[in-house]
């Protein structure tokens, strides 16, 4: 099996096994939006200290989510008997919950990240065909037998996805419950996404620079109101003053 083949079995076996990667994670981007229809919010990242609480790393950036706003998704909390709205497939809302941050990808064949890479190629897809045994998963389509309608192919003409990092919600994947969910650059910062979450491509590097696979990265994505109700049961980063939405 050749060493690309390899690289991407592993990397989906990752995506499948991400639940169990951050039971204590030691790497946060805390992610939040004015309201769950907002597009624009604030990341920050966040570390573990040795006394157990969590500390600010670097600048607070700008961020977009989906077109819609959020929902929540699956993920390392069980949002799904919570008030507000349900991801579901094409509603172009990206997640909110906590989420594993476990591999990279891009157009280059390295990138400066320790988190496990892969480097996309043509046939490289991610099924969004919730009717697929492949659903919510990166193939390979010249090495499997299609049973999927609808993808989104990843190398693509723009530079959307020159550099990006996998979000391992909704894994293992339940049908219709959302798919294909990453961080990525943007197209502008007044732009939302079909569901994901970007942002500058110099805030995406030094993100990619900074994740630690050995510190189970974490995604943590919620709406302003939210993050004050779960902050203290989920152990989330509390830091209000880092609510800023208007971030140049």
């Amino acid at each position: 099996m050749s060493t690309v083949r390899k690289l991407f079995f592993a990397l989906s076996a990752l995506l499948l096994a991400a639940p169990s990667l951050a039971a204590e994670p030691q790497q946060a981007l805390l992610i939040t939006t004015p309201d769950w229809t907002d597009i624009r919010g604030a990341a920050q990242r966040y570390e573990r200290g040795p006394d157990g609480h969590w500390h600010r790393v670097g600048a607070a950036f700008q961020i977009v989510v989906g077109k819609t706003g959020l929902a929540w998704g699956r993920g390392l909390t069980d949002t799904s008997k919570l008030e507000g709205p349900q991801k579901r497939e094409g509603d172009l809302k990206a997640p909110a919950g906590v989420f594993p941050l476990v591999s990279a990808f891009g157009y280059g064949a390295t990138a400066d990240t320790e988190l496990p890479y892969l480097q996309l190629s043509d046939s490289i897809e991610c099924v969004d065909d919730p009717k697929s045994s492949h659903y919510n998963t990166l193939v390979d389509s010249t090495k499997l037998a299609k049973d999927w309608s609808s993808s989104e192919h990843m190398h693509r003409d723009d530079e959307v996805y020159r550099y990006g990092v996998f979000v391992a919600h909704n894994t293992p994947a339940s049908a219709g419950k959302g798919s294909c969910i990453f961080l990525h650059i943007w197209r502008g910062s007044d732009q939302g996404t079909v569901g994901c979450t970007a942002m500058a491509e110099g805030d995406i590097l030094t993100l990619l620079a900074w994740l630690d696979p050995r510190k189970s990265p974490v995604l943590m994505q919620l709406p302003a109101s939210q993050y004050e109700q779960f902050h203290q049961a989920w152990d989330l980063p509390y830091t209000p003053q880092d609510q800023t939405w208007d971030l140049p």
